[in-house]
């Protein structure tokens, strides 16, 4: 006959197994795993390494972009020629705003890795080689976007506002709006230049589908000439002009995903 004290003892290793049971589990959770899954710790804690990377390699590009900040300047104040400030810091702070923003195209290789990097955990152990080919494709398509803005669509921009001015109203750019003004115009089209891969990307952690993306494609082909009418003069070659990049892109991003990714 046993005593409660006999079965107490039998009753320990079973529960000593279960803790290390539980704790083997607890620590799986914290780890990622080969299949590309990762606790939401683990995500918040990557995030937030990557963006001190990030700007780590913006004041890096800035440093570097101080060095030839005239060059710079003349560069974007080409189209217009002379401009003028208002306030007594306007220049100071225009200045420090280019310096930052060409800080953050030099970095834009480092960005670009490092959010590629952060997302590419959804994706399986072998799916994680096409960051190779991620990062420089995302790093092209960016500059081409933004090359297409500035030596094509800024300058009929430009064009349409400063034919406003007669005898009586005179065309006078500060030099903090005229910035803002180019900014405006060149970066948005960067990033729409990314819409293939983001397509792509999307399609491949099941966020998309080929269905959805015809479904839609009138839609997107619509807004695309009404992007074209609000970034632009009312000239209708114009206005094709910026809508025929973003219908290819996305067709491309399309087809992409109907005949080889097969979604």
């Amino acid at each position: 006959m046993t005593s409660p004290k006999d079965n107490l003892d039998s009753q320990k290793p079973e529960e000593s197994q279960v803790q290390t049971a539980d704790s083997a589990e607890i620590k799986s959770d914290d780890e990622q795993l080969d299949d590309g899954t990762m606790s939401l710790t683990a995500h918040l804690e990557e995030l937030r390494s990557r963006i001190i990377k990030s700007l780590l390699a913006i004041a890096a590009g800035s440093c570097v972009s101080y060095l030839f900040l005239d060059e710079i300047t003349k560069f974007l104040t080409a189209p217009v020629g002379k401009l003028y400030y208002m306030q007594p810091g306007e220049a100071f702070f225009t200045y420090l705003k280019i310096d930052i923003v060409t800080g953050f195209l030099i970095a834009l290789p480092i960005i670009f890795f490092h959010v590629w990097q952060f997302f590419l955990p959804a994706l399986t152990k072998g799916e994680r080689a096409v960051l190779g080919v991620l990062v420089p494709t995302s790093v092209i398509l960016f500059f081409a976007g933004m090359a297409f803005s500035f030596f094509l669509i800024l300058p009929v921009a430009l064009g349409f506002f400063m034919g406003f001015s007669t005898d009586e109203l005179e065309t006078m750019f500060s030099f903090k709006n005229y910035f803002d003004f180019v900014i405006m115009f060149v970066l948005p089209f960067g990033f729409v230049f990314e819409l293939p891969l983001a397509i792509i990307v999307a399609a491949k952690i099941g966020l998309l589908t080929s269905e959805f993306l015809g479904k839609y494609r009138r839609y997107v082909f619509f807004f695309s000439f009404v992007i074209g009418a609000l970034v632009t003069s009312p000239d209708v070659f114009t206005q094709v002009a910026v809508a025929i990049p973003v219908m290819l892109l996305y067709e491309i991003g399309y087809l992409v995903v109907k005949y080889i990714l097969r979604k």
